[in-house]
């Protein structure tokens, strides 16, 4: 099922002013609400529901003036992150915001799971709209085998791979993002699977492994839902060192 909120008012869970990990530079990161998966190690359990929690319902407009207060910070580099949640679920409310932001001359990224992608219309047709106005994808491959990721996210890869490879026709950069998951996706043959994949791309700029953890237990546990990783220890250093040298980040 493909989740699109037909509106041009988006669904906000949170925002930060000063993020340094969501692109380059200094961003303003957006959180918006909703999200089809449900990736085991999560650590934003609280933008899952549509509509749902202490989000709050703002306009394109709005969120760019507020965003805009903190553009002497940003520098050469920074600029606006959307993140979540998964901010290809507001598509309509995301094609407004950003190309506002772009005829303000700022610099736009999208952090997304590419869950929602696929090359059907109208879907495609608002995507490679959107793709106009974005400057630059955080993605996430979460899992290169499609039986693996369906146990680690509720989802398949095939289309989230489809996505990567339209990225990589139109020449959009992209960062890419890998959660190395003990037990899981921290697996020789599979980080040589996602490495050989990469490979076959030319317009990554970035590959970032990140280690899993379970600081977000304590979410869980406020929400009342079930971590199902919480006896899972993160990576240790030396298999940190070993996904970053098969994957070349």
């Amino acid at each position: 099922m493909i989740y699109i909120c037909a509106m041009t008012t988006g669904f906000i869970n949170k925002l930060e002013t000063f993020g340094s990990v969501d692109g380059p530079g200094v961003r303003f990161v957006v959180f918006l609400q909703g999200c089809p998966m449900r990736c085991l190690f999560c650590h934003n359990p609280e933008t899952w529901e549509f509509k749902g929690g202490d989000s709050i319902e703002m306009s394109a407009q709005d969120l760019l003036k507020k965003a805009l207060r903190y553009k002497t910070y940003w520098g050469e580099d920074g600029g606006i992150t959307v993140s979540g949640g998964e901010p290809l679920a507001q598509m309509d409310f995301l094609i407004e915001f950003f190309e506002a932001a772009k005829e303000a001359g700022v610099h736009t990224c999208i952090d997304t799971s590419g869950v929602n992608f696929v090359r059907n219309e109208p879907y495609f047709g608002k995507f490679k709209r959107l793709m106009a106005s974005t400057d630059l994808l955080l993605v996430d491959i979460k899992h290169i085998d499609p039986a693996e990721h369906k146990k680690l996210t509720g989802h398949g890869n095939e289309n989230i791979l489809d996505m990567f490879r339209y990225l990589d026709e139109i020449g959009k950069p992209i960062w890419i993002r890998h959660v190395l998951v003990p037990g899981m996706s921290d697996n020789d043959e599979y980080l040589t699977r996602t490495r050989d994949f990469i490979a076959t791309l030319h317009n990554v700029e970035k590959v970032e492994v990140l280690p899993y953890h379970a600081l977000a237990l304590a979410k869980y546990q406020q929400l009342g839902i079930d971590y199902a990783l919480k006896d899972v220890k993160s990576p240790t250093p030396e298999r940190i060192a070993n996904a970053k040298r098969i994957l070349g980040a």
